[in-house]
């Protein structure tokens, strides 16, 4: 049973900003540090912050020699299951670098290498340099690491879902980087007959790890080390009979070996090589996972536009259904924007309640219009305001809307309606508003909605919304 089903959210994965995990096993997937490290939000600082900061804690005390507090440090991070991320078939097995596996772990640091030598500088360069470190305990560590900020995000998703939470639940360990410790609250979580459940973002999680040790070795060392035996002329160069001279990776797995101790052993050889391949990660960072993509690893269904578009053309119009429309106005524009937009909050309250947002997005982009728009713009976040009016919008809901903008909070919002029947009017408007330095605002209807849709099903997920392009040049232009 998911989430979903468990606490009946009437929602599944697509319209979900949490991966909506299976409570009795795991989903196969794993939160990267490479995709926290990416997040252009305050919440994903927070969590590089923490990984950063733990990582380092735990080297310095190898390198100073206190070995019983680093396995202390590596220790607390126990195996737990609330995350459901993973390998496990069965009942959620975590796999972090718990009391069992700590000792070993600090086994392999103290004496690699790599630690000595300071080519570990992130947690991910353990996939590639450590013995016994790999994808699965990689992602249990990080969600043990950034557990307090995981914690908030619970919370918030709990009250924006409706999922009812526990007084008084250990939270588990939390990082503190100011006392370098590690600390235990009750607070309240959800719980379910399997125990305390924390949720990840989707935003985070992949189906592997940026950085993988086969990967590294075979495409980046290898080629290195095939130019330097030519070079030399070693035993292990092939003349063929084009005259043509080869090393074949092969040899120099036979002769070298293929396990991270030959890692180690030929990056400190080469240490550009993994100066490299990192630069070339950080160029190509990785990609959410799709809706696609959730829909085969968890066996769901995709977005069904056409049911969406139809609940909101079957909604009257009027102040009665203003809530209705409202929602699924957000659940359409979270399976639409996702990627690009995450962590919709609903009725957001600013200037000390005193105004309210109907919907608010984080804008989280790395490619697309969302990402244009914050490269150029103040679009930290996005801001959606919903009219289900029988009427033409005007200059009070144009007011409204951009009125909740700020230098720091975002200047760009959707106004979201039934109908634009002068949209020639309304236009001038919003560029009105925007000469005037008061935000950029985009005003959409339902046929607005539909056209999203198809574009986006058009250019096959790029997230590059046309029509939104186009709205937001008749404001600057």
């Amino acid at each position: 049973m998911k989430v979903s089903d468990y606490y009946k959210l009437g929602r599944t994965q697509p319209y979900l900003d949490f991966v909506d995990v299976r409570l009795d096993t795991d989903v196969e997937v794993f939160v990267d540090p490479a995709a926290v490290r990416i997040l252009s939000s305050a919440w994903g600082t927070e969590c590089v912050s923490l990984l950063q900061h733990f990582f380092e804690s735990v080297l310095n005390r190898i390198g100073k020699g206190k070995d019983h507090e680093a396995i202390s440090l590596l220790a607390s991070l126990n195996e737990r299951n609330e995350f459901h991320l993973g390998y496990s078939r069965g009942r959620s097995q975590g796999k972090a670098l718990g009391k069992k596996s700590a000792s070993k772990v600090w086994e392999a640091l103290a004496r690699s290498k790599a630690a000595k030598s300071a080519l570990l500088q992130d947690l991910e360069d353990t996939c590639l340099l450590i013995h016994g470190i790999d994808t699965d305990i990689i992602s249990d560590a990080v969600c043990n690491i950034i557990r307090g900020p995981l914690v908030k995000y619970t919370q918030e998703m709990c009250s924006y879902y409706g999922i009812p939470t526990e007084p008084n639940v250990d939270s588990g360990p939390i990082w503190n980087s100011s006392t370098e410790q590690w600390e235990h609250h009750l607070i309240p979580l959800p719980m379910t007959p399997q125990g305390k459940l924390v949720l990840v973002p989707k935003i985070i999680v992949r189906h592997r790890l940026l950085y993988r040790a086969d990967e590294y070795y075979r495409h980046y060392l290898l080629p290195e080390m095939q130019q330097e035996e030519l070079k030399a002329k070693s035993a292990l160069v092939q003349v063929l009979k084009d005259g043509r001279r080869r090393v074949t990776k092969k040899s120099l797995m036979e002769k070298y070996g293929a396990d991270k101790l030959a890692i180690v052993e030929q990056t400190l050889k080469h240490p550009q090589v993994l100066r490299q391949y990192r630069q070339t990660k950080r160029r190509q960072p990785p990609r959410p996972l799709t809706h696609e993509d959730f829909a085969e690893i968890e066996t769901v269904e995709a977005p069904k536009w056409d049911e969406l578009l139809a609940s909101l053309i079957s909604i009257p119009t009027g102040n009665e259904k203003a809530s209705t429309y409202e929602d699924v106005i957000e659940k359409l524009l979270t399976a639409l924007f996702y990627p690009s937009l995450c962590n919709p909050v609903k009725q957001h309250e600013i200037h000390e309640g005193r105004k309210r947002i109907d919907i608010t997005y984080v804008n989280v982009a790395r490619v697309g219009f969302f990402a244009w728009l914050a490269q150029h713009y103040p679009a930290a976040h996005i801001f959606v305001e919903c009219k289900n009016y029988g009427k033409e919008v005007s200059n009070p809901e144009i007011d409204q809307l951009s009125g909740r903008f700020s230098p720091s909070r975002g200047q760009v919002g959707i106004l979201v309606c039934r109908t634009i029947a002068d949209r020639a009017t309304l236009t001038e408007r919003c560029r009105d508003t925007a000469n005037d330095h008061r935000g950029f605002i985009l005003p959409l209807d339902d046929d607005d909605l539909r056209e999203l849709i198809n574009g986006q099903l058009k250019y096959d997920g790029e997230h590059h919304f046309p029509l939104l392009r186009e709205l937001f040049n008749k404001l600057v232009m």
